[in-house]
């Protein structure tokens, strides 16, 4: 057991109050206790947030637990109410979960992103739970004239052994609520938890199979009217002029007009991100209708200026951004980082001598991998609803920073952040899409003009063609080997467009005497975001493949290979700013090779291993290939992952076997490319997603039990699968793949 202090600020608890019919509310601030410092936050990923929230107890012991965070799909709605209902130690079945407003008064850093929330929340949440159960334990022993130390609990239940004396949550609530907040709590041992680690159902999954409201899609007011935009047909023009004389004379048409989604003098976060700020707008009774008129429009675009706009980084931080002027080709785009990545670049990490080590070298070999643009393409378009009046801006919908937008939306329409209420809707995906919120800015803009509540819609059109993509990628890995076929050094060069997918501080860094680590970036008016697993979704495949290379010059095992290079990094390791633990990598690589049989050849089979480690997790996998009329077909994958204490199996299985498949679709088959600054795919048509018949027919997910606090899971399983999947194609064909998609252009799926 774990005592924490529960006070370490006057923010750790809000209130503690009775509530009408009697009862226990406990508000607390459920990260307030356990801030990371400004240095821990700069060291993180910039897509992590926190959570916090409340919870209250009926007096017939129903808990209703409140769910800050943003819901995407990573069921943290249904993880983290867990955590608190453990330490409360509740019965499950007398848990109620609901979704909460954005209030930035009682929850901080409401947001979802990076793998963090339960990483963040873990012992805040813990607290919480820990917190109320002491307090319903000391109005049990007041009201028994008891020891506090005597009264146990189990499953909503108060127990006095000695007297026989017992009472449900309810009965022992409202006396609870009176209770001064403890200064410090115990905390449970892992080996007590009842409902962490056992498997629960999605709180929303009911909902979510009947069909039941819960999108942003689905909401719905009287007298709301349905809005829609067009923006440039390519990146690097800007609106000239407009007809909308035939438009406007359609059925069922309000208005047609422009807006401005930002205002020129608008210093913008992070999340402000949007590169057509100068939208024409229609607004209409129905989606039909609305649809029919933008067809009407008669618009002319001319070239984009260059631009130098101030945007914000997460933690506040400023700084001034280039958007280029001119209209991008793809064909360029790849012209370009090609010849980036020939030259010398920024040195951000350099061990020993690897320049020398290069040049005494008995043979050296170079590969070059490449990644192209990917749209977020979420199930659920972007959509707003919002109602904003003289003296309030109502707004609903699905958005990954809702805290931040209420800012953004404040800054524009001249309402003080007060004035501002946006409630979250369940989003039909978000992958880092929904961290950029300039179509809440445009909802609260049109509605604003319009003086009439309104739901933004977006066709997929709108959505693939808006921007906001995986950035382009391109690196080079090098290494030397000596006479009898050593590794003496490694050398990669990353870079892309607009950044790098460096992550100059990973595995094999720290485990090789003469390493050498090099960024370069290109500057672009194609407007990029956080994709899953933000820059890993790229270089974790690239490296892993190369690695596969570099162990078959040895003439090595590569999962052998890989295990003596994380165990030099264990006992001897290179340099002090390594950002992993080289036991817990060795870890996942033994696991998965227990798990999957390696070594043990089965007949027609092809097997590709890889591992990482990113957003604090570590997973290994090896995927198996099957060729079927002459070409390879994924059979099985098997994974393995420390994340340290997995809440919830089944969701944590979930969420695994989505990553992975996702992240074969998007090597495969996934691209975005351009022609005069015009996106070439606007739908599922001609932008290729993974279908069902195309994902592994079987995955088997397998987690190291220990007991370190959790770590991220949503983003971890995603990069790795690249590498194992491009391992598996070079042993099923002979021919090694470097250029994603891997089935588009000339690769030898194609």
């Amino acid at each position: 057991m774990t005592v924490i202090k529960t006070s370490y600020n006057r923010r750790s608890f809000l209130r503690t109050t009775a509530l009408a019919g009697g009862g226990m509310m406990l508000g607390f601030s459920w990260l307030a206790s356990c801030q990371p410092t400004a240095e821990e936050i700069l060291a993180m990923p910039k897509e992590w947030f926190n959570i916090n929230g409340f919870l209250k107890i009926g007096e017939n012991g129903v808990v209703t637990i409140m769910s800050p965070n943003p819901e995407i799909g990573q069921n943290v709605k249904t993880s983290m109410p867990m955590i608190v209902a453990e330490e409360l130690d509740t019965d499950w079945k007398n848990v109620i979960v609901e979704q909460a407003p954005l209030n930035t008064d009682l929850f901080v850093r409401q947001l979802a992103g990076g793998s963090q929330s339960i990483r963040q929340g873990w012992q805040a949440l813990r607290m919480a739970g820990a917190t109320a159960r002491q307090m319903l334990k000391e109005a049990a022993a007041q009201a028994w004239q008891v020891p506090v130390a005597e009264v146990t609990t189990e499953a909503g239940v108060l127990h006095h052994k000695n007297s026989g004396k017992s009472a449900g949550y309810g009965e022992m609530a409202s006396a609870a609520a009176k209770i001064p907040v403890p200064e410090e709590v115990t905390l449970k041992a892992v080996k007590d938890f009842k409902i962490i680690g056992t498997s629960k159902l999605n709180v929303d999954g009911k909902k979510i199979v009947t069909g039941q409201p819960l999108f942003g899609l689905d909401y719905k007011r009287e007298g709301m009217l349905i809005a829609m935009i067009t923006h440039a047909p390519a990146f690097g023009m800007k609106l000239k002029s407009v007809d909308d004389s035939a438009a406007k004379a359609m059925p069922g048409i309000k208005d047609v007009f422009v807006i401005n989604s930002y205002n020129e003098d608008y210093g913008r976060q992070w999340c402000d991100t949007d590169a057509f700020n100068e939208l024409v707008v229609v607004a209409g009774n129905t989606t039909w209708e609305v649809m029919n008129a933008k067809k009407a429009l008669k618009i002319e675009w001319e070239a984009a200026p260059e631009q130098n706009i101030s945007v914000a980084g997460f933690t506040g931080e400023s700084k001034a951004v280039k958007i280029p002027a001119g209209l991008e080709n793809t064909s360029d785009h790849v012209a370009k980082m090609a010849e980036m990545g020939a030259k010398l670049a920024k040195v951000v990490r350099r061990d020993g001598d690897p320049e020398t080590a290069f040049k005494n070298a008995a043979q050296v070999i170079e590969r070059n991998y490449t990644a192209p643009f990917l749209a977020h393409s979420t199930m659920e378009p972007m959509n707003f609803f919002a109602h904003v009046t003289a003296d309030k801006a109502e707004l609903v919908g699905p958005i990954q920073t809702p805290e931040f937008m209420e800012k953004s939306v404040a800054a524009r329409l001249g309402l003080p952040l007060e004035k501002i209420d946006i409630q979250m809707t369940r989003q039909g995906g978000g992958f880092g899409r929904r961290l950029y919120g300039h179509f809440v800015v445009e909802a609260a803009v049109i509605s604003q003009k319009m003086n009439a509540p309104i739901k933004l819609v977006y066709t997929r059109e709108d959505d693939m063609t808006f921007g906001n993509y995986r950035p382009a990628y391109h690196v080079t890995y090098r290494a030397a080997f000596d006479a009898n076929k050593n590794l003496t050094a490694f050398h990669v060069r990353s870079g892309g467009i607009p950044e790098s997918s460096l992550a100059a501080n990973r595995f094999p860094a720290g485990a090789l005497d003469n390493y050498l680590a090099e960024d370069w970036a290109l500057e672009s008016n194609i407007s990029v975001g956080a994709f899953r697993a933000p820059r890993s979704n790229f270089i974790a495949g690239a490296e892993q493949s190369f690695l596969d290379e570099v162990a078959e010059v040895m003439g090595k095992d590569p999962i052998a290979f890989r295990l003596e290079l994380l165990d030099r990094a264990a006992k001897k390791p290179v340099g002090t700013e390594n950002d992993y633990e080289a036991a817990r990598y060795a870890g996942v690589l033994e696991l998965v090779r227990e798990k999957s049989g390696w070594g043990k050849d089965q007949p027609g089979v092809h097997r590709g291993v890889s591992a990482y480690f990113c957003h604090n997790s570590y997973v290994a996998q090896v995927l198996d290939i099957v060729v079927e009329d002459g070409k390879p077909v994924v059979q099985k994958v098997h994974c393995a992952v420390d994340c340290g204490i997995v809440i919830n199996p089944i969701a944590a299985i979930n969420l695994s076997e989505g990553g992975i498949v996702d992240g074969i679709g998007h090597a495969m088959y996934s691209a975005m490319t351009f022609k005069a600054g015009v996106p070439e795919q606007s739908n599922f048509d001609k932008y290729r997603l993974i279908r069902h018949s195309e994902a592994p027919k079987a995955i088997e997910v397998h987690f190291v039990k220990n007991e370190i606090d959790p770590t991220g899971l949503g983003e971890p399983v995603n990069p790795p699968i690249i590498g194992a999947l491009a391992n598996a194609i070079y042993k099923a064909t002979g021919k090694r793949v470097y250029d994603q998609p891997f089935l588009g252009g000339t690769q030898v799926l194609g």
